[in-house]
C-alpha cells in the first residue's frame, strides 16, 4: 500500500539510473550497445539489472532483432513522456541557474 502517488511513481522509476535509461528510450528504440554508451557512469552489472527491472515493471520491452537486441518503451513507458520531459526541462533550467555542466551525448 502506498500513502502518496509520488511514492508509487518513485518506487517504479526511482533511482538515478532507471530515469536516465527511460529518458534515453523516450528518444526511440535503441540497440543494447547504443543505449549502454549513452549511460557511461553505470557499471555493466547495474545497467543490465536496471534494464531488467524496467522490463519487469512493464515500462521497457526487449526485442531480439538478430544480430542485435533492441530496447524500447512500452505503451506504459511512453505514458511517462510528459513527466520525463518535465524533469529534463527542469534539469536544463537548474544547470543554467547553478552553472552545472551537462555533457552532450
Amino acid at each position: 500500500m502506498y500513502h502518496c502517488p509520488v511514492e508509487l511513481a518513485l518506487d517504479v522509476i526511482g533511482g538515478k539510473w532507471r530515469a536516465v535509461i527511460l529518458a534515453h528510450l523516450k528518444e526511440g528504440p535503441h540497440h543494447y550497445g547504443e543505449l549502454r554508451r549513452k549511460v557511461p557512469g553505470i557499471s555493466e552489472k547495474m545497467f543490465v539489472q536496471r534494464l531488467r527491472e524496467l522490463q519487469d515493471t512493464g515500462l521497457v520491452s526487449r526485442t531480439e532483432v538478430p544480430p542485435h537486441v533492441e530496447y524500447s518503451l512500452t505503451e506504459e513507458g511512453r505514458s511517462l513522456g510528459p513527466a520525463l520531459q518535465a524533469l529534463y526541462d527542469w534539469g536544463v533550467r537548474r544547470a543554467a541557474r547553478t552553472g552545472e555542466v551537462i555533457a552532450q551525448a
